[in-house]
């Protein structure tokens, strides 16, 4: 599905952030990707979801070489990629239902066609009660959901995830970890970053280390 091969990251003239990374995901996949605090998590995610460019070496993704593809190209393959980030990125004027169905709307769909979908999906996250509040009444726990449900609603292939539990007490950790590992079940491919051994500690799945700028694989 995606592979990095000797891929290496500067911006502008200073020193390589990421160096010789090297490796890929397979569907249907399950992986952690850790290390310490500024090791470079964040921007191999943004690469992941082509928002970078690396400076060497060779991305593919869905079968297409990343120094290739066109401008125009990358909002039908980012819908393929589903991204909660940490901030959660929710707009405060809207709904809970009508932050998920955002894509959705961007995209053009008629809302009779998606209306039971995103209902569904809210339920499924155990948003069912709060999809006609607003962000600023949810919880941060609620909130982490509902960008969730955003990521998911277009059925991505892969989903990235950026450090998903660093904000909630650890039964809700959990209670999304299930989230995760019942959505790579259905097909999905997972990629979670977190600095939460005790997360780690809970799926046998492939861990991705990121140190010094260079990434080591432990299958």
């Amino acid at each position: 599905m995606i592979r990095f091969e000797n891929v290496g990251l500067r911006y502008g003239m200073g020193p390589e952030i990421l160096r010789d990374i090297s490796f890929d995901i397979p569907e249907r996949s399950f992986q952690f990707l850790s290390g310490p605090s500024g090791a470079g998590k964040t921007t191999l995610l943004r690469l992941l979801f082509l928002s970078l460019k690396p400076t060497r070496g060779l991305i593919s993704i869905f079968g297409k070489n990343r120094a290739t593809i066109g401008r125009s190209e990358l909002p039908q393959l980012r819908r393929r990629i589903g991204v909660v980030f940490q901030d959660f990125r929710l707009l405060d004027h809207m709904t809970t239902y009508e932050n998920v169905a955002l894509p959705l709307r961007v995209r053009g769909r008629d809302e009779a066609g998606y209306r039971s979908d995103v209902t569904e999906l809210l339920k499924w996250v155990g948003l069912g009660d709060r999809m006609h509040v607003l962000p600023p009444v949810l919880s941060g726990g609620e909130k982490q959901r509902a960008a969730i449900a955003r990521a998911l609603i277009e059925q991505p292939e892969i989903l990235l995830a950026d450090e998903p539990t660093g904000n909630v007490d650890p039964p809700l950790a959990r209670r999304l970890l299930r989230l995760f590992i019942e959505l790579n079940r259905l097909g999905t491919a997972v990629v979670i970053a977190t600095h939460d051994l005790t997360l780690m500690d809970q799926v046998d799945a492939r861990r991705m280390i990121l140190a010094g700028g260079r990434l080591e694989v432990y299958d």
